[in-house]
């Protein structure tokens, strides 16, 4: 693959391996930029490539920009804001959001760079910090068949799936629905634990037995064991999947779909967050059994 510049805005615990591997496994030229500068001076230091003091100076003369933020109002700033990446896109230029934001900023944003000569994917990502820091990540996007064809092989790097979902706005629908179904499915995880616990059973055993069968899922193969053991310092935290779950209800109320489990989670995780658990692991959701 030729190599490309490239710059990535947001170096959070999902951006900084993302970009990273961009630098390593692409060879590609990559400037980076996060609201911390010493973030970013960590990642140069560890990658090489150079960090830029704002998203307009890190994204000039890119051939792609990628992004990986946390929430809607922080993707209208380095999109949009003051110094934002869209000012110093050259015409032509790919922007390919990573972050989980709503489907509403996702459309917002591809008129907004539509106008500009530009192109924006919504490119959210499933397979958490380990996905990210192992290059195996899956990546589900929104918005033109022609822009999505340029960035494809570049988000492989960090990727072992990049699908095409449909027009703008499909990307961050179709993670609505990777965690109104993760949200589900960890509760019955937990609660099967739970009861196993209660019942005296070796969990260790009953995981292996029913990992083999109709119960079997990324969850119960990942996080089985340590939410059977209490350990949920890592991963994919409380309050990420607390403001995803709301971005669900918002669209939900939209579309006039009913979510009655996901709502009832959701509350389970305001209350994990609530009793100072917001940075556990989303599996924690059997710590409200004990």
């Amino acid at each position: 693959m030729e190599k490309q510049k490239l710059a990535f805005i947001g170096l959070g615990v999902m951006g900084f391996p993302m970009a990273g591997h961009l630098a390593t496994r692409g060879g590609h030229v990559v400037t980076v930029y996060n609201r911390s500068p010493a973030k970013a001076a960590a990642w140069v230091a560890k990658f090489g490539g150079r960090s830029a003091p704002t998203p307009a100076e890190a994204a000039q003369g890119a051939d792609i920009v990628f992004c990986c933020v946390g929430d809607d109002p922080d993707l209208r700033a380095v999109t949009t804001g003051a110094d934002g990446a869209f000012s110093g896109m050259d015409r032509g230029t790919v922007f390919a959001d990573h972050t989980t934001a709503s489907a509403n900023v996702a459309r917002d944003l591809a008129i907004e760079a539509e106008k500009r000569g530009l192109d924006f994917l919504d490119a959210p990502v499933s397979g958490g910090q380990a996905g990210a820091e192992g290059g195996t990540l899956t990546v589900m996007v929104g918005g033109k068949a022609a822009a999505f064809e340029r960035v494809k092989p570049v988000m492989t790097h960090f990727a072992k799936a990049v699908t095409l979902m449909g027009p703008s706005g499909s990307g961050q629908l179709t993670k609505m629905v990777n965690q109104i179904c993760i949200a589900g499915l960890l509760q019955g995880l937990s609660e099967g634990i739970a009861f196993g616990q209660k019942a005296g059973l070796d969990l260790s055993r009953v995981l292996e037995v029913i990992s083999k069968g109709a119960a079997q899922s990324w969850q119960m193969e990942n996080r089985g064991r340590t939410m059977a053991e209490d350990k949920f310092d890592f991963g994919f935290a409380v309050d990420w999947m607390r403001k995803d779950l709301r971005i669900c209800a918002e669209e939900a109320v939209r579309l006039g779909a009913n979510l009655p489990v996901t709502r009832l989670i959701a509350g389970y995780y305001d209350e994990l967050s609530q009793s100072g658990g917001g940075r556990m692991d989303t599996s924690s959701l059997i710590r409200r059994l004990k």
